[in-house]
């Protein structure tokens, strides 16, 4: 399960490294995304419910599961705290425009980073989180793990530094409105989905 070290990473990362130039990037300049990251159907193994989530980190893809042997599918950015966590989970939250909150813990650490953060970060176009969040819970408990949109869309289809599992925010809103509360989420590490695709995942 991801330990409190790991949410601090992938949230409090995050918005550290939210900067004025991603801000400016996001509202002036148009960013041409790899065409292999856009929103697409692909075959996969008929092993998985319809409607469950996979999250295969090694290809850096998402799989919304929409029928028997077919998923959408979505270029995501991983961060540490992405790679700290593997199971199975269930969407028991969504939010638009998340807002966040640092912990009383984070802010006792790192006060310097972290408090001024106290009353909050409130959704919108510069929140770390992005236009969109699921929640992922097991077993009733936070495992502090999220799909979220982003501030920096180049980071899409990498491993960087910050962050949980991301996605443009056009696409975890395409996604959010697809996914009802409830959803069962798988994510591997290191074992990527055999798809029945050519090389760039295309039918």
């Amino acid at each position: 399960m991801i330990n409190r070290r790991s949410f601090i990473l992938c949230l409090g990362a995050s918005l550290s490294s939210v900067s004025h130039e991603a801000i400016a990037h996001i509202s002036t300049e148009p960013f041409a995304v790899d065409p292999i990251y856009l929103p697409q159907q692909v075959s996969v193994p008929s092993g998985h419910a319809v409607g469950t989530i996979i999250v295969d980190t090694a290809s850096r893809f998402l799989y919304l599961v929409e029928e028997l042997g077919s998923a959408r599918r979505y270029g995501i950015g991983v961060g540490r705290a992405g790679l700290a966590w593997e199971g199975t989970a269930e969407v028991s939250r969504k939010a638009k425009w998340p807002s966040w909150t640092p912990t009383a813990n984070m802010i006792r650490r790192e006060p310097d980073k972290y408090a001024k953060y106290s009353d909050g970060v409130p959704g919108g176009p510069s929140n770390p989180l992005g236009s969109r969040a699921l929640y992922l819970y097991r077993n009733g408990r936070d495992t502090y793990y999220r799909i979220h949109g982003t501030t920096e869309p180049w980071t899409i289809g990498k491993a960087v530094s910050n962050g949980c599992i991301r996605l443009i925010n056009e696409h975890v809103e395409d996604l959010y409105e697809r996914v009802p509360v409830g959803t069962t989420v798988i994510v591997r590490h290191g074992n990527e989905i055999v798809s029945k695709s050519d090389a760039n995942g295309r039918i």
